[in-house]
């Protein structure tokens, strides 16, 4: 689990420091530069709601599952 961890801060980190030099080395104006990240931002966030979603329904059926009576043994 600490290693899953530690590569999904590692993805993380490595993103932002990859978004972050982009942004630096672009040849882009600035309204051009903001109007990328709001999009980018609405993209992510859209994403990260729909994961949030998926896993809520999972663990919901699970949930359920866990609920219901066990079945006696013959």
């Amino acid at each position: 689990m600490q290693k899953a961890f530690s590569f999904f801060c590692g993805i993380i980190f490595g993103s932002l420091v990859g978004a972050t030099l982009a942004l630096l080395l672009t040849p882009s104006s600035g309204q051009e530069i903001r109007s990328e990240i709001q999009n980018r931002y609405i993209e992510v966030r859209d994403e990260v709601e729909r994961a949030a979603e998926a896993r809520r329904a999972e663990l919901e059926q699970q949930l359920a599952a866990l609920r219901r009576p066990a079945k006696p043994q013959a």
